[in-house]
């Protein structure tokens, strides 16, 4: 009798209930990212750099060898384990919007411009989800957060910042893209450039770098309903959808 798997824990997940809350974005991507590691032969391989934050709760359904850092080194520390053990082993960061573009940027731009060759994921969700929903450097103008009970105000706040595009813009980058996980179309349309970023660090190209929208329901005020609706017609006006940067470095 030949069996498919139809549906069902990926191999490199971990099916007990997660520690996020109910309709956050990030359960969706660590299923992802334990299919896509399955899927691609990767996982015996692959090592796990976890971020702060409500990321940081990701580690724990994920069946791989992982290691937890400081708030904003992942990149830094996916250096140093990349490097250190000859560029072996398959290096990946999974961060949320706050732990990448603030406390981290630093590490972020640096590892980006040296071209390392890893792969960041960044869950962009427009605010610090684990400690309360204070404004981040995603927050859209006119978004209220606890920080910013009237709404974002560009002239007291700054503007939003557009992690998919300044990468792109740097040298050592091989690939940047953003998508979605507000559907399964989508969550099908990030799943291949997730497939195309990691096949960037197999073939040694560069840094690799996918943003993907997730919810935040708690956060927004919302129902898991109205926050995948507020991804699709609202969140995707300022940080709208697709590869931004596919460059092929191959001799």
């Amino acid at each position: 009798m030949i069996k498919e798997k139809v549906y069902g824990v990926p191999k490199y997940g971990v099916a007990y209930p997660g520690l996020l809350c109910p309709g956050c974005g990030h359960g969706i991507v660590r299923h992802m990212i334990a299919e896509v590691l399955e899927e691609m032969d990767l996982g015996e391989k692959a090592i796990h750099v976890g971020g702060m934050g409500c990321t940081g709760y990701v580690t724990f359904t994920l069946r791989l060898d992982q290691m937890s850092c400081t708030h904003g080194t992942g990149p830094a520390l996916a250096t140093g384990v990349k490097r250190g053990l000859n560029g072996k082993p398959f290096v990946f960061t999974y961060q949320g919007d706050g732990d990448a573009m603030a406390i981290g940027a630093g590490a972020l731009i640096n590892a980006a411009a040296r071209g390392e060759k890893i792969t960041v994921i960044m869950g962009n969700n427009a605010n610090y989800g684990t400690t309360g929903g204070q404004m981040a450097p995603t927050t859209l103008i006119g978004q209220k957060t606890t920080t910013t009970p009237m709404g974002r105000d560009p002239e007291l706040h700054g503007y939003p910042q557009r992690t998919a595009e300044l990468l792109a813009t740097i040298e050592g980058v091989a690939y940047s893209a953003r998508g979605s996980v507000s559907s399964p179309a989508n969550y099908q349309k990030v799943k291949k450039m997730l497939k195309t970023a990691f096949q960037k660090q197999l073939d040694g190209e560069g840094l690799s770098f996918l943003e993907i929208l997730v919810a935040c329901p708690t956060d927004w005020k919302k129902t898991p309903a109205e926050s995948l609706k507020w991804i699709d017609e609202v969140l995707t006006k300022t940080y709208p959808l697709g590869e931004i940067k596919n460059i092929s470095r191959k001799k």
